[in-house]
């Protein structure tokens, strides 16, 4: 089978790297188009197949020669799309153990790059469910409109279909892991700010009270008390420890009140 007598809108879609996966049929043959992920250097990319199928032959367009290659029969597609499929759920299993190593990171609050690895897992398991969700979809209409043909062994491609449908299952379950690892992640990352927030809190309002006097007696005006007195200093040093005493006696039974509270709270 030539190019030249394949339908012009059937040839459109099988010589662009960028369609998504379809199966599309015409009165003589049929065009299997698949967009399968695989992993470069820890990140997810695409790669497109096209596929022509005749009542006995199987063509695989090659994008770089520009030309359709015949590649045999219909188990001659079975085993290439079986090596591309097995490739592809190993790296779907490699992926999760390298989730598993960032869930360990963040349990052991390891911070190093975790967010740099989360956003790169994320990036790729989603590429990955988008891409096998619509491939899953063509070959399950492949499957539908060659069931019980000639020379077509459904149990083979079968396998291949449960493979998919694996993978499909492995990548959901990856975004939900990378899901919750990230909201145990960032719920650590805000207790640890509002823990420091405390802090600041807690110095600001120890020095209140001694700011407030501080600018009291700052000011640049007649009549302030203890002006002329020798024990002016002494005097304005017991007001703000006695001013401070006050301010954390008070500060102290309010924060012993709110930790009572949500105590009792998460008890009941």
């Amino acid at each position: 089978m030539k190019l030249n007598e394949i339908n012009s809108y059937i040839l459109e879609d099988i010589t662009s790297s960028e369609h998504p996966s379809d199966f599309v049929k015409d009165s003589d043959y049929s065009a299997l188009i698949l967009q399968l992920p695989f992993m470069e250097n820890g990140l997810a990319k695409v790669q497109s197949f096209a596929f022509v199928v005749t009542q006995d032959s199987v063509y695989q367009y090659y994008r770089d020669q520009k030309s359709l290659i015949h590649i045999g029969g219909f188990n001659d597609l079975y085993e290439k799309l079986d090596i591309l499929v097995d490739r592809l759920l190993e790296d779907i299993k490699i992926l999760h153990l390298k989730i598993d190593n960032l869930e360990d990171m963040i349990y052991q609050d390891d911070s190093g790059d975790i967010m740099v690895k989360w956003l790169s897992f994320k990036q790729s398991v989603s590429l990955i469910r988008r891409m096998i969700f619509n491939a899953n979809i063509a070959f399950e209409l492949f499957l539908k409109y060659y069931s019980g043909k000639d020379n077509f062994d459904m149990h083979a491609f079968h396998d291949i279909r449960e493979h998919l449908k694996r993978i499909k299952s492995l990548a959901l379950m990856a975004e939900e892991r990378l899901d919750h690892l990230y909201d145990f992640y960032k719920t650590r990352v805000d207790e640890r700010m509002n823990r420091n927030m405390y802090y600041l809190t807690i110095i600001s309002g120890i020095f209140l009270p001694l700011t407030l006097i501080t600018g009291f007696f700052g000011i640049n005006t007649g009549g302030l008390p203890w002006v002329n007195n020798e024990n002016g200093t002494l005097y304005v040093i017991v007001v703000s420890a006695i001013l401070e005493i006050i301010f954390l006696v008070t500060f102290l039974q309010l924060l012993r009140r709110e930790r009572l509270k949500f105590r009792i709270s998460h008890i009941l």
